[in-house]
Formats: C-alpha cells, structure tokens, sequence
C-alpha cells in the first residue's frame, strides 16, 4: 500500500515509526486493506470487537441507535484517524456501536491482539506502537469529555454556540469546515434538525455567526 504511507505516518499510532519499520509491521501485524462503498458498514453494533481500524481515504461515522431506533453521531472520522480501538481495548466482547461510511472511503484494519502481543520475531516497533496506543486512547478520552460539556448545555443554541467554539479553537482561526451536514450535525449534538437550522438562521441574522453548508465563520 504504497500510496498510503503518507496517511499511515500521520496516523498516531505510528508516530516515531520510520518507513521502512512500517512496511514490515503491517506484514507482521497482517494488516488488510478494505473498500468501503458510501452508505457501507465498516463495523456493524454486536460484532466481536476484536479489530482498529485506520482510515486511509474518505470518510467514515461512528454511530450509535437507541431503543427507539434514533440515531445519534458518536464521531467522524478524518484520513489518518483511528477508531474501534476503545471498544477492543477495553473487552466489551461486542460493539455498541456501528461504523459505516459517509463517502466511498478505504480502511485499514488490523486486530487489536497483533499490535499488543509480542510477535515470534521481537519486532523492535512493537513496544512504540503499544506506548502509541495508550497516547491515542488518553486523547480520545479528552475529546469524549469536551463532546460532554457540549452535549450537556440546555438548548440547542448552546450547544450549537459550543461547538462552533470548540471547531473554532482546533482550526486556530474563526474560519472553519466542520466534518457534518445539517442532518449529521444535529445527530452529533442530539437535537432536532429543523430546531438546529432554526438556530443557524437565527445567528447568521443577529450576524454571530456566517455559514454556508460545512463552512462557518464566527463573528463575534
């Protein structure tokens, strides 16, 4: 997989990890490639969580239905991002959640139990990849925490205004690309899409905010 190592050296679990090491870990941690076509699933909710995955190209959901079969958006996942790894470090044995792709997208998988036991051979990369893992999962530990404090607000223009915020913030600039549409945000939020589009035209006249589809600038 030639034309993913530049994806694969962002990635965070290979940080530290030079080309040439890499080529050799994923042979040795028997890594596979999928194709995942728009609307398909990566992941479905009851598999065994035994499996990473690592998002080389498109983009991907992680998603979670209640018992009344609404649906709410966990995260989105970039080119470069992990995701699965929580669930198979922690045990749970099945996923509660599934992973399905918003566009055509590429995925590399690898199992969990090749990336934290010892191969045969005593790859030396094994040991940086481990303490890269733990890295990742105390980052996505912060992030589900800030995802709280925005979920939590009381009305959707709270939410609203706290994430934008928080978007604004990562970009280091007013101007941003959030990675949901209108239906995809309201679900990431927990609210009401009508409500949520309300709440944007409401904004954009009292000129807080400016928007166009994925775009938003913040103007106060």
């Amino acid at each position: 997989m030639p034309d993913s190592f530049d994806v694969l050296a962002a990635c965070p679990l290979f940080e530290g990890v030079s080309r040439q090491d890499m080529e050799a870990m994923l042979k040795c941690m028997q890594a596979r490639v999928i194709d995942v076509p728009k609307g398909g699933t990566v992941f479905r909710a009851d598999e065994p969580a035994e499996y990473v995955g690592i998002l080389l190209r498109g983009g991907v959901q992680v998603l979670r239905d209640d018992f009344d079969g609404n649906r709410a958006i966990r995260s989105a996942i970039q080119p470069g991002e992990l995701f699965g790894e929580t669930f198979a470090c922690a045990d749970v044995g099945r996923l509660p959640v599934s992973v399905e792709a918003d566009q055509p997208s590429r995925v590399l998988l690898i199992r969990l139990k090749q990336i934290i036991e010892t191969c045969p051979g005593a790859c030396g990369f094994h040991n940086r990849v481990v303490l890269n893992l733990l890295k990742v999962l105390a980052a996505k530990n912060l992030m589900l925490n800030r995802k709280l404090e925005i979920t939590s607000r009381r009305t959707t223009r709270e939410k609203l205004m706290a994430y934008l915020s928080a978007q604004a913030r990562a970009a280091g600039s007013d101007r941003f690309v959030i990675p949901f549409d209108r239906q995809g945000l309201a679900d990431y939020l927990g609210v009401d899409r009508s409500a949520l589009s309300s709440e944007i035209g409401k904004l954009r006249r009292e000129g807080v905010i400016e928007s166009n589809r994925s775009a938003f600038t913040l103007l106060r």
